[in-house]
């Protein structure tokens, strides 16, 4: 590569990938996620790579003028203005691979813990009530059904874990058809209301766009068996948080879960905080040393976009 290209990291990324770019091309850093001081910076900047925090709005767009190339460490798009990058010629790439066996292991791991009550059986261990072992009957997951909303590469990776692992029946919602992965998986493809009234265990893997917001409410959750559990392992808004929390207050449901929340940082107000028949983690199902690894290498395709080369994984 000729020219040395500037590139802005939002947030600082694993070695692997940052190194491929330090080679290539000067590096740095926001100073914020404040959209003003993004503008403020990214005037000469050649690539963005964005990871968990701050957008890439349609003024920050505006405001770098040699912007080439938006690579997202991950998989979500929701905070990067995908119109106004269409419409400046601007390439996004993503890693729609690299989070996948990690998210899809992350939901296994949360929905053990609510079929075998481990929390609640954890804190009677360490309060020395031995007695819990009497009264915290749980569950298994082999032969109950997965109902898996949105089967896009985590879903499947989900369903195929949980098919594998645990003989589960597997359904799935989704607009698209995968009729492969059906065969693969001896899926069926359901509408949502069936999902919700059959599933034992409820993966939600949609990705948030204006017609998912709040996709999982209170009619969903009511058709749930009471004895059912449903993870959200997408994005906060796509269930109402409220509408579950009121479902887990009246038992009507046997659990919840989560990796992400209407409002990140969670706070200690949270509903969900407060219920013993909640598990939750702070938005770090990607957060695996092999997935790190794969979500740094962005930088390949950021790289492939400034070299005038076709990416490996385009958005557009």
């Amino acid at each position: 590569m000729g020219k040395r290209f500037k590139v802005l990291l939002y947030e600082s990324m694993h070695q692997e990938g940052t190194a491929l770019l330090e080679e290539n091309c000067d590096v740095v850093y926001a100073r914020s996620y404040d959209e003003q001081e993004l503008i403020d910076q990214v005037s000469d900047v050649d690539a963005i790579i964005i990871r968990a925090n701050g957008a890439v709005s349609e003024k920050v767009i505006a405001a770098a003028d040699n912007l080439k190339v938006i690579g997202r460490h991950g998989v979500g798009l929701d905070a990067i203005d995908l119109e106004a990058a269409k419409k400046r010629g601007i390439r996004v790439v993503y890693t729609p691979l690299a989070n996948r066996e990690s998210v899809a292991e992350h939901f296994v791991a949360l929905a053990l813990i609510l079929a075998k009550k481990i929390r609640q059986a954890d804190i009677a261990l360490r309060d020395g009530y031995w007695q819990a072992r009497y009264e915290l009957i749980g569950t298994e997951l082999r032969g109950k059904t997965l109902g898996v909303l949105g089967f896009g590469r985590i879903g499947r990776q989900t369903a195929r874990i949980c098919r594998g692992g645990f003989d589960m029946r597997i359904l799935y919602y989704d607009p698209i058809e995968y009729p492969q992965a059906e065969k693969e998986l001896d899926a069926a493809r359901v509408d949502e209301k069936l999902l919700f009234e059959t599933s034992d265990f409820i993966s939600i893997n949609m990705p948030l766009l204006p017609e998912t917001r709040h996709f999982v409410n209170a009619e969903l959750l009511n058709l749930m068996k009471p004895t059912a559990c449903v993870v959200n392992m997408a994005r906060g808004p796509i269930w109402s948080e409220a509408d579950v929390a009121e479902a887990l207050q009246a038992n009507r449901i046997a659990g919840a879960g989560a990796d992400v929340y209407e409002v990140e940082p969670a706070t200690a107000d949270n509903p969900l905080l407060k219920l013993d028949n909640f598990v939750g983690t702070p938005h770090m199902s990607a957060h695996t040393e092999e997935a790190m690894i794969l979500m740094s290498l962005v930088a390949r395709d950021v790289l492939s976009v400034l070299e005038g080369k076709d990416p490996e994984f385009p958005v557009m």
